[in-house]
């Protein structure tokens, strides 16, 4: 099945969580370096969460939904949706560990989370093709 025709499939969810994986790196490497450096959890996550969106959107765009939608609409789009993954990865985070989690594991349930949402609204409304 063409990438057009199913932009939410297994084969668009595979490539969806390896880049996942990648850009979750970054934000979990920013994240632990700016913990270290002093900064409070839920602010260095959100740091490292904006700072790997870029590298999200160009390889989301491509290798994970194939999509034609020019950048012009695609990229307020995606803006809009990690703004929300963003608000809600903060909301997520400060729940979990006011509730008394600990960072890492509060972390990796609030990425589980945030995943799910990107897929579903990324493959839905961001990339869908025209």
């Amino acid at each position: 099945m063409p990438i057009s025709a199913a932009p939410l499939s297994l084969r668009s969810l595979s490539a969806f969580l390896a880049v996942g994986a990648l850009c979750t790196l970054v934000q979990y490497g920013a994240m632990g370096l700016l913990v270290l450096a002093g900064m409070p959890a839920v602010a260095a996550s959100a740091t490292g969460f904006a700072g790997s969106a870029g590298l999200n959107y160009a390889l989301n765009r491509r290798a994970t939904f194939g999509s034609d939608r020019p950048h012009r609409s695609a990229m307020p789009r995606f803006v809009a949706v990690a703004l929300m993954g963003l608000l809600l990865n903060t909301l997520l985070l400060t729940l979990l560990t006011g509730a008394g989690l600990a960072v890492i594991p509060a972390q990796l349930l609030t990425t589980t989370g945030v995943i799910a949402w990107n897929y579903c609204i990324h493959g839905a409304w961001t990339f869908r093709r025209r």
